[in-house]
């Protein structure tokens, strides 16, 4: 047989191994979760958001090895408002398309930031793990401890820069607002750099634009394992976190009490069809409940938070009635829905 004609007959040999079988076509059709789909990342790049999307997309490949890897896509704006908005209006969207968010999302949607849209205009599919909130400084920092941060603070809460995600009201900004106010000072006195997310907040604060990162835990340990010199003052959790936090102290044990956990999760449209969430509720918890879960989470910076269907649903609507509250208490505009 001539050369090129046994080149040609391997080529198709080749090419119906690599064509989908007609089965898996059809399983990718009735279950999203099995095929080729994305997730929305609503920030720029080094986040919260694109670890949660990361996390997802690993977890999954882990349970499904055969399926498309998960496709992570940018959609910048308003710290998830823009991806939110083209969700609820349809723009955006499909059985296919998950977006992440994050306890940040429900502190914005509290306040009406999110647009006109109730939290019902999504489908709330499942929480990942939980972050913690830090107060972090450059390496080279004068403060030392969350002690020689607070008595700054309290002698001129405008010489401090804090520099995180989000404009006022985001839930970076209220963290650095409860720091102040637990200095004894006026939070509306502190000074205040908004970035689209907080990987540019940290690069901020590489440069020494910013004095302070009241951020989150995960995107900070993600900066430092890259070769951020970045200094961790505290950790806003209960109690002392274990893994790479083993030697960070909480601000309850400095003396400050402040606590912000951060739920990290992914939501749908709520226009697809309702086998479409069954399928991506049972795949996420398939994933979440894998034996090597715990430790991809854990590289990944979160800790154990799981969350699907009602419960979500339930918790949803907790925390955005208590951010409201704080909302209030805070003095910060409420857009009505």
């Amino acid at each position: 047989m001539p050369t090129f004609i046994a080149r040609r007959h391997a080529l198709r040999a080749l090419s119906a191994l690599l064509m989908p079988w007609p089965g898996l076509r059809a399983m990718a059709a009735d279950d999203p979760s099995q095929g080729a789909a994305e997730c929305v990342i609503p920030a720029k790049a080094g986040g919260g958001f694109a670890l949660t999307c990361a996390l997802a997309r690993d977890a999954l490949q882990a349970v499904r090895p055969g399926r498309p890897p998960l496709a992570l896509r940018y959609l910048p704006g308003g710290i998830g408002a823009v991806a939110f908005d083209r969700i609820a209006t349809g723009r955006l969207g499909g059985p296919g398309t998950l977006v992440a968010f994050s306890s940040g999302s429900l502190l914005n949607m509290a306040q009406g930031r999110f647009g006109p849209h109730p939290p019902s205009a999504v489908r709330w599919i499942a929480t990942l793990g939980t972050d913690y909130g830090v107060i972090a400084v450059h390496r080279d920092s004068p403060y030392r401890r969350l002690q020689d941060l607070v008595a700054a603070l309290r002698q001129e809460p405008s010489r401090i820069a804090f520099g995180a995600g989000g404009t006022v009201g985001s839930q970076d900004w209220v963290k650095a607002a409860l720091l102040v106010r637990a200095a004894g000072q006026d939070h509306k006195a502190m000074r205040f750099v908004s970035f689209e997310g907080g990987g540019d907040a940290l690069s901020a604060m590489q440069g020494k634009h910013v004095d302070a990162f009241p951020g989150d835990a995960a995107e900070a340990l993600q900066a430092i394992e890259g070769g951020a010199a970045v200094r961790l003052l505290a950790v806003l959790s209960d109690t002392r976190l274990g893994g790479a936090l083993t030697g960070v102290p909480t601000a309850r044990e400095q003396g400050v009490e402040l606590v912000w956990p951060t739920v990290r999760g992914l939501y749908l449209s709520a226009d697809v069809p309702e086998a479409a969430v069954r399928a991506w509720t049972n795949a996420l918890r398939e994933a979440s409940t894998a034996p090597g879960y715990a430790a991809l989470r854990e590289r990944h910076g979160l800790y154990p938070f799981d969350l699907t269907g009602p419960a979500l649903d339930d918790y949803v609507q907790a925390q955005i009635k208590r951010y409201r509250q704080l909302a209030d208490e805070l003095g910060l505009r409420r857009w009505p829905p």
